[in-house]
């Protein structure tokens, strides 16, 4: 494969703690009906469209109402692509229309979130991580910038996809680019 070019889906990543060594096997789970993500700082093509095809809710943790954060505006854009965004922020009620959470843990049991997309720092990840496997989330994506092996190491085991350092939007752009 080549190396990613500047716009590409892997731009801008941050420095890597993943080396390769210790990940476990992505076999695919005959129980589980998903996309299993083989390598989650590059998902192929076929991983993105299965995931992105597949969710209808997303929840966004570190939404919050500032629209110069990149969260608002991935978000936004997600929302207007016909995803349903449940923000999650403490010091927020309500963000781009819907009612805003405190934690994973504080939306409705009702509630079926897909894709739990994080825009926090590494360190704060793997308790997200676990909150996205008690709330029986389907994807953990970390975006650009943020990876964490613990993290994708709590999801994984649990059955999660997990995909760290990739731009949520820019996998979207992608797959309608050359769905």
């Amino acid at each position: 494969m080549d190396a990613p070019s500047a716009g590409s889906l892997n731009e801008p990543t941050g420095p890597s703690e993943y080396t390769g060594s210790d990940w476990p096997d992505r076999s695919v789970d005959p129980e589980r009906d998903g996309a299993r993500v083989q390598d989650p700082l590059d998902p192929s093509m076929r991983e993105l469209k299965a995931i992105l095809g597949d969710a209808r809710t997303i929840a966004v943790v570190g939404l919050s109402n500032d629209r110069m954060r990149a969260a608002y505006d991935v978000s936004e854009y997600l929302q207007s692509k016909g995803y349903r965004i449940i923000p999650v922020h403490p010091d927020e009620t309500e963000v781009l229309g819907e009612p805003a959470y405190p934690s994973l843990l504080d939306i409705p049991k009702d509630v079926q979130v897909d894709v739990v997309d994080v825009f926090r720092r590494p360190s704060a990840t793997p308790e997200i991580a676990r909150q996205a496997v008690e709330i029986g989330a389907k994807v953990l994506w970390l975006q650009s910038g943020i990876i964490n092996e613990e993290a994708a190491r709590i999801g994984t085991e649990a059955g999660l996809d997990v995909i760290m350092g990739v731009c949520i939007r820019t996998a979207n752009r992608r797959v309608e680019r050359e769905g």
